[in-house]
């Protein structure tokens, strides 16, 4: 009988090959676009280029697909490696400080990351629809500007559900790239998803040249890449529009950055040295008494602790700094207030003022209370118990803060304080500085206060800055970021970093600060006209639509 025979393994057919050729791509694009959102490894002046770049890969393979199905899953792979590299410091909060095993934190992390690239799914699958009949390179100039308008409008939708829905995730939004380069003059305009928009309109504009290079409508294309070039020129033109004007004297802060430790900060038994220490370190003398503070800003849970919990000689200490230094103190820390519908817990943050009590259980001179609260962190999402059971992270059930709470009046100015996660949602902190009313003017200037100790020091830090910078645009207002480890920093009306302090190391940046005033279209009007605008791309796409014969 002769030997069974192995049957030969079958050829890969080219479409074969082709796909998975498609599928590495879209992963590989996605890769190098999450490294598209603070300078590291990338130098700061190539973040637009490459993130242009990696996102016209994605829309050349959409317009490629054969179908709205296909163009979906190489989207959620786009999105599975952004999001997988882009946040990848997720792992370290969960797996060095919350106690869970690196596979679970990892798998928690692809899990994360799966849910928000089906964002992009949706974006590649809604273009691949709109376009379907007319992705072919050869149509003229009108079709292929609809395409690249469709194709940025799918995204910018896309954009704006992540940063919406579930109480939202605007983390690596892609017009966060662009906080410098030609688009960011844009912003005080749009917003960062006008940003996004324009970046993404760009995007399928080199796509579409690409495709149509060496064919008879090479030059149809070449339209759209002028019209995008065009508003680049457009923004370059408009940075030099004044949206605001300086408020009263410029104002001395100074900004704390502790450098706490996450593995100590919670510690018992390390409370009283590290509250000396810091206290020390707020109240070190100016160089000058021109230089003299006249607000300290501290972060996050510098007292963390509640603070009717806070031992009396503490605030003692405190108070004497405050006397010592002349100037009103801003303290992060978590709030117990007792009121007539019963206790309220939240995150936020105290004001203390010279020749003033310290702050008492049942009541405070000025406090703010955070509004936007972070799932799993601040609060426990419906269903998800169990794996906040699973953590060994002091996690809080906090109560959310009112919509609109009072700035911070100081020597003529007036600081909207949001914490840390806050502002990474502009239009909610596009409302602080909008006034609230005749007699209730908005901010001046901008302060974030933050702990992002729990990710240590990686791409988070000058990610977060990244996205202050935004605010600073979006607004025309200065802002000030006190940090546990980084990034503290000074960042100016027009989004430039004046001063910071290096990650990770104790101390102090003290910086004159100018406040200012006027509003900014964006202000004025928030996310509305983007949105008006991508859904007139959308509805034109859609009427202009046919099948192919």
């Amino acid at each position: 009988m002769p030997p069974e025979q192995t049957p030969a393994a079958r050829p890969q057919t080219p479409a074969a090959h082709h796909a998975w050729r498609r599928r590495l791509t879209a992963l590989l694009a996605g890769g190098l676009q999450a490294l598209c959102f603070a300078p590291g490894p990338l130098p700061a002046w190539s973040l637009p280029f490459v993130q242009i770049a990696t996102l016209a890969v994605l829309a050349a393979l959409t317009f490629q697909a054969a179908g709205p199905r296909r163009a979906a899953a190489l989207g959620w792979l786009f999105g599975l490696a952004q999001f997988g590299i882009g946040v990848y410091w997720l792992t370290i909060s969960m797996h060095t400080y919350g106690g869970l095993s690196l596979p679970l934190a990892i798998a928690a992390l692809l899990l994360f990351a799966a849910a928000m690239a089906a964002y992009t799914a949706g974006a590649c699958a809604l273009a691949a629809w709109l376009c379907a009949g007319h992705g072919h390179p050869q149509r003229r100039a009108p079709r292929q500007i609809l395409n690249a308008v469709a194709w940025a409008s799918a995204w910018t939708l896309a954009e704006w559900l992540r940063g919406t829905l579930f109480t939202g995730f605007t983390w690596l939004n892609a017009g966060y790239a662009h906080a410098e380069g030609m688009f960011a003059a844009w912003a005080p305009f749009t917003g960062v998803y006008g940003l996004a928009w324009l970046a993404a309109f760009a995007a399928a504009a080199a796509a579409l040249m690409i495709r149509a290079k060496d064919t008879a409508y090479d030059r149809s294309a070449a339209a759209v890449v002028g019209l995008a070039l065009s508003t680049g020129l457009l923004g370059i033109a408009a940075s030099h529009i004044p949206w605001a004007r300086p408020l009263g004297e410029p104002l001395m802060v100074r900004l704390v950055q502790p450098a706490t430790p996450q593995a100590d900060k919670f510690r018992p038994e390390l409370f009283l040295p590290s509250q000396a220490r810091i206290q020390h370190l707020a109240a070190l003398p100016p160089k000058s008494e021109a230089d003299r503070p006249a607000v300290v800003i501290l972060p996050e849970t510098v007292l963390p602790v509640f603070q009717d919990q806070v031992p009396e000689i503490v605030w003692r200490q405190w108070q004497e700094a405050v006397e010592s230094m002349q100037a009103t103190f801003v303290l992060g820390a978590p709030l117990h207030i007792d009121t007539p519908a019963g206790d309220r817990y939240t995150n936020g943050a105290i004001a203390l003022r010279p020749h003033a009590e310290a702050p008492s259980p049942d009541g405070m001179a000025w406090h703010y209370d955070k509004r936007h609260l972070v799932p799993f962190g601040e609060f426990v999402p419906p269903g998800f118990r169990w794996f906040v059971r699973a953590l060994q992270i002091p996690l809080g059930d906090f109560d959310r803060g009112s919509a609109r709470q009072p700035p911070l009046a100081i020597d003529g100015q007036l600081l909207a304080v949001d914490i840390c996660y806050e502002d990474t949602f502009g239009e909610e902190i596009a409302a602080t500085v909008a006034p609230d009313g005749l007699d209730a003017p908005g901010a001046s200037i901008l302060a974030n206060i933050s702990n992002l100790a729990w990710f240590g020091n990686s791409w988070a830090l000058r990610q977060h800055l990244w996205i202050a910078r935004m605010r600073a645009l979006e607004t025309a207002r200065p802002v000030v970021r006190a940090t546990n480890t980084g990034a503290t920093a000074v960042i100016d009306a027009r989004g430039r970093v004046l001063g910071a302090l290096e990650p990770g190391r104790p101390g102090i940046l003290d910086a004159e600060v100018q406040g200012t005033q006027g509003l900014t279209p964006y202000v004025r009007w928030g996310n509305a006209p983007i949105l008006i605008w991508t859904l007139l791309g959308l509805l034109l796409a859609v009427r202009t639509r046919r099948y192919p014969a």
